[in-house]
């Protein structure tokens, strides 16, 4: 299973997840077997600045089989959902933080998360 995670910085399974996937600076992507990390990238964001579908589409060419996030619209959710992409919505924490909750089963999608500040105008950190 290969896991996609906007991160902050590339700093490993320590890096922290991005509040807006959109505008993050780096995917951290995590090659997971059953309960083993194989393998991590962490790979630049080419789609800081994009248009609808572009970072789903980069997330679907990086093989990813579920994209973990802080926040995500509607609308992106619905991208990833046609590339058969599960989304799972509210995460927090480091890489390393966010896969051993998936290890565990306790890394549940909180559908009503929302970013605190929607405008996609700002910061990741």
């Amino acid at each position: 299973m290969r896991i996609a995670i906007p991160v902050n910085e590339n700093n490993g399974l320590r890096s922290t997840i991005c509040e807006h996937f959109g505008h993050t600076p780096f995917f951290a992507f995590v090659d997971l077997d059953k309960e083993k990390i194989e393998q991590i990238d962490i790979v630049k964001n080419p789609f800081e600045s994009h248009a609808p579908g572009e970072i789903p589409t980069f997330i679907k060419e990086n093989k990813a089989d579920i994209m973990v996030s802080r926040g995500m619209g509607g609308r992106a959710v619905g991208f990833f959902e046609e590339f058969g992409i599960k989304v799972i919505k509210g995460a927090d924490g480091s890489v390393e933080e966010i896969i051993k909750k998936m290890i565990e089963g306790n890394l549940l999608s909180i559908d009503s998360y929302e970013p605190p500040d929607k405008d996609h105008h700002h910061d990741c950190q």
